[in-house]
């Protein structure tokens, strides 16, 4: 499978599983810790829109602000200093995601809007909880109360034309949206 480059001033949704399906978070410290190193290594470079994290796999939505090639070696190291950090503290060793990780570029705004819903409606999908608002590893609630540091939640809610939207769309995405689709 060819991956997709990274183009500067793009729209994707990058993904990846532990291999094998494996955990990648085993507590909320692994959590907070992960969304602490999106931060430090990918702040200057991509503009965050979305995320979901779960046991054995996460979702990103991005804009690239840099060059390909700087933003595909930051992704690189914020990935392999989160695994060292985990393979540490979990006394594992070895490979902790899959391959490389998965990236689609985001065509249009209609299937920006959906795959926002979708990343944050995901812990329903995979019977994690009940009501997506309660899930606490996701961008909808920090994006809801304006707590977020990680979001650029301004320009994400103009994607929506305003907050009350937002809410509404992600609470009645199947029947406003159709929403059915999955891109695992």
């Amino acid at each position: 499978m060819k991956l997709e480059i990274l183009e500067k001033d793009r729209y994707y949704h990058i993904y990846n599983r532990g291999i094998n399906r494996c955990n990648i978070f085993e507590n909320s410290g692994n959590y907070d810790y992960f969304t602490k190193l999106l931060t430090k290594y990918l702040s200057n470079q991509v503009t965050v829109f979305a995320y979901c994290l779960l046991s054995n796999h996460f979702h990103l939505v991005i804009k690239v602000d840099n060059d390909s090639d700087i933003v595909t070696q930051k992704f690189s190291n914020f990935f392999n200093a989160y695994a060292k950090a985990f393979n540490k503290q979990q006394d594992r060793t070895g490979s902790l995601f899959e391959k490389h990780f998965k990236r689609i570029k985001i065509q249009s705004e209609e299937y920006f809007r959906n795959l926002i819903i979708y990343v944050h409606n995901n812990p329903v999908k995979h019977g994690i909880i009940d009501d997506f608002k309660k899930y606490k590893y996701s961008s909808y609630g920090p994006i809801i109360d304006g707590s977020t540091n990680i979001i650029n939640s301004d320009d994400l809610i103009e994607f929506f034309f305003d907050l009350e939207n937002f809410k509404f769309v992600h609470q009645y995405k199947n029947d406003i949206l159709g929403l059915k689709y999955t891109l695992e």
